[in-house]
C-alpha cells in the first residue's frame, strides 16, 4: 500500500521561497502520476501541479503558474515543489497525492492516494 508523507511547510514571508517534499513508502513511485494540490480555509482543493510517469509536467492556471516547480527522484522515491515568489494568497495546507496511471491532472478525485498535508503560510 502506497503511503505519502509530505514536509517542507512553514511561515515565510511575502516574496520567499519553500521546497516541498512528498516521501513516498510502502511500494515504488515508478508507475505513479502525482499531483500536488493545495486547499486554503474556506474554499475547495484546487490542482497546483503535476507529473507524469514518463516525467512530463503539467501546471495548472491560476495556482502558481510560473512560480512552481514540480520534480520527482524515483531513485529516492520523491518528489517535490519548489515555489517561489511566494504570495500571501498562497497560504494553504498543500497535499500531494498518487494515482496508479500513466498520466496526470487537476481533478482531486483522480487521485488514490494522499498525504495529509503540511501548512504553507506567507504573511508580514
Amino acid at each position: 500500500q502506497l503511503q505519502l508523507e509530505e514536509s517542507g511547510g512553514g511561515s515565510v514571508q511575502p516574496g520567499g521561497s519553500l521546497r516541498l517534499s512528498c516521501a513516498a513508502s510502502g511500494t515504488s513511485l515508478d508507475y505513479y502520476a502525482i499531483g500536488w494540490f493545495r486547499q486554503a480555509p474556506g474554499k475547495e482543493r484546487e490542482g497546483i501541479s503535476c507529473i507524469s510517469v514518463s516525467g512530463e509536467k503539467a501546471n495548472f492556471a491560476d495556482s502558481g503558474e510560473g512560480r512552481f516547480t514540480i520534480s520527482r527522484d524515483n531513485a529516492k522515491n520523491m518528489v517535490y515543489l519548489q515555489m517561489n515568489s511566494l504570495i500571501p494568497e498562497d497560504t494553504a495546507v498543500y497535499y500531494c497525492a498518487a494515482d496508479h496511471a500513466w498520466s496526470c491532472g487537476p481533478v482531486p478525485s483522480g487521485y488514490e492516494f494522499w498525504g495529509q498535508g503540511t501548512q504553507v503560510t506567507v504573511s508580514s
